[in-house]
């Protein structure tokens, strides 16, 4: 019989081949999936893996979905990294977005262009002050960082709705729950003509080269680790819990706020009740199958949002539920969790002792 028997240290080769392992299961998963719904397996991993990587104008695309997701991820990690459980990234993207969005709605048509940095920097305090609100409660009283940050994904959404059912509704609309179109000034300046990818991404990218610095070259981020790693060993070292969630915290809620500026000031250009995009739950994917670093991250910001895009040309070309998508993420941070299991244990052949 199989039976798991601990590994005296984790194993360094697993660590880095169980996201492998767990794509490639993801992706048998998939063609079985393809075939019990009687499509083709061979045109559904097309969909999924190739069109959204055919062209130029394909990569922008995959672009836009990569860098909230990468953003997201980049902050999620500083927080997962010092065992501070945000799960409200989601939450502080909205609340970014509407941020950004009161920023936009300001400028008009003489306007000047570096509103746009004001737009980026008002979704940046925004997502910052959301996170906040998780890290005074946890500081003050001791609340967990899970359920409050979550909750406050709920709290978000109410405030976006009523923003764009209330106060900020265009009157121009024909009634829409949305606001007006933001301003040419307001939005973000894009990379090339005939493509949306903006410099959105060239900014995820650079933040993704600044966290490895951080965590990895600074004193900081060397105490954030140690924090998490071992908080016995920090307080011996005088490293504060207290600033380490807060700088965690804050870090990641400007990150996701961050992101929700360049989504509604990029691709979506105004408000409107569907912000909420699940960026902020696949980004939490999107740190553990890169394994909590930059560069890990990167690839699984661009493998998700593969997902992404597929779900949506699987809809109009394979007549199946956009919800795919989600059935693609789920199974892969299935897959990750149980091919994680290599981490920590061996299997072995024979009766347990």
């Amino acid at each position: 019989m199989l039976r798991l028997e601990p590994r005296p240290t984790p194993s360094r080769w697993w660590t880095y081949g169980s996201p492998l392992l767990a794509l490639t299961l993801t992706v048998l998963l998939g063609v079985l999936l393809f075939v019990a719904l009687g499509k083709d397996p061979l045109r559904g991993l097309q969909v999924f893996f190739w069109e959204p990587i055919k062209s130029a104008y394909a990569l922008g695309e995959l672009s836009l979905k990569a860098t909230p997701l990468l953003l997201i991820a980049l902050g999620l990690a500083v927080c997962f990294r010092s065992n501070i459980w945000n799960i409200g990234a989601e939450g502080q993207f909205i609340v970014g977005a509407v941020a950004a969005g009161g920023a936009a709605l300001l400028a008009d048509k003489d306007t000047g262009r570096w509103i746009f940095v004001i737009v980026l920097l008002a979704g940046t305090l925004g997502g910052m002050a959301w996170a906040a609100i998780t890290a005074f409660l946890r500081d003050k009283f001791n609340a967990g960082e899970i359920l409050v940050s979550l909750m406050l994904v709920y709290v978000a959404i109410q405030l976006l709705g009523f923003l764009v059912y209330g106060p900020w509704k265009d009157p121009a609309g024909y009634n829409f729950p949305q606001t007006r179109t933001f301003d040419s000034a307001a939005l973000v300046p894009r990379l090339m003509a005939g493509s949306r990818a903006s410099i959105g991404l060239l900014i995820a990218l650079a933040s993704a080269v600044f966290l490895w610095l951080y965590l990895f070259r600074t004193r900081s981020g060397f105490a954030q680790q140690v924090g998490g790693l071992a908080p016995a060993a920090a307080r011996y070292a005088g490293f504060s819990s207290r600033k380490a969630l807060w700088v965690a915290l804050l870090i990641s809620g400007g990150a996701a706020g961050l992101a929700g500026a360049l989504e509604v000031a990029g691709p979506v250009g105004q408000l409107t009740p569907h912000i909420p995009a699940g960026y902020g739950f696949a980004a939490i994917i999107v740190a553990f199958v890169g394994r909590l670093h930059p560069l890990g991250m990167v690839l699984s910001a661009i493998l998700l949002s593969m997902f992404y895009i597929g779900g949506e040309l699987a809809q109009s070309r394979l007549g199946l539920p956009k919800s795919i998508s989600g059935v693609f993420q789920g199974l892969l941070l299935f897959m990750l969790l149980a091919c994680d299991t290599m981490v920590n244990y061996r299997i072995r052949l024979g009766r347990s002792a």
